[in-house]
């Protein structure tokens, strides 16, 4: 059930950011780069996620470069954490380190919080 609701949260943020931009929500010197932004880079760090679950699973039989935590931890922190929160609950990767988890939604707080205020400030 949370799996569900936290895959939902992050498609709704997404759809919510697009959609502001596209009704001409968010003021008109914002450009398109911003959404576009937010999805590539969710985009991204789904697929850092993946690779490294991939390596991960292939450590166990030989010596593999991973991707070091605090990597994936700044690409959800500059606002690819829709794409983090996805992977984590799609792959079941990172999803037991609670020192993690804690850091990836105090990343998740400080990007919805900015983009709340921004909205807030200027609309």
């Amino acid at each position: 059930m949370i799996k569900k609701i936290l895959i939902t949260f992050s498609l709704l943020y997404l759809a919510a950011i697009w959609q502001a931009y596209l009704l001409q929500y968010l003021p008109v010197y914002i450009p398109i780069y911003v959404p576009g932004y937010i999805s590539v880079l969710s985009a991204i760090t789904f697929f850092m996620y993946a690779w490294d679950k991939r390596q991960a699973k292939r450590s166990s039989h030989t010596k593999v470069n991973r991707t070091p935590e605090r990597t994936l931890q700044l690409l959800a922190l500059f606002g690819g954490w829709p794409g983090a929160l996805l992977a984590q609950q799609l792959l079941r990767h990172k999803s037991q380190k609670r020192r993690f988890i804690v850091v990836l939604w105090l990343c998740i707080l400080i990007n919805v919080g900015a983009v709340g205020s921004l909205l807030y400030y200027l609309g």
